[in-house]
């Protein structure tokens, strides 16, 4: 995935990777704060980790892959 800062917002740039698991949604470019409250409202997700290892985000990933 190159050019990583290139989707995080200017703040979280420089952000060790490690870091960036637990850094809020909000983080990632083109996620909107309110997009972050929805997100957290509907799916509990407050993290990159958590976004990233959301059952229904990863069951659509797999459904998505299949269908190619």
């Amino acid at each position: 995935m190159g050019q990583l800062d290139a989707k995080l917002v200017k703040q979280y740039e420089e952000t060790p990777i490690a870091d960036l698991a637990d850094a809020p949604v909000s983080a990632l470019q083109g996620v909107s704060d309110g997009d972050a409250a929805h997100l957290k409202d509907a799916f509990n997700i407050k993290t990159v980790r958590d976004l990233g290892t959301n059952k229904y985000f990863l069951w659509a990933q797999a459904i998505t892959r299949l269908a190619e």
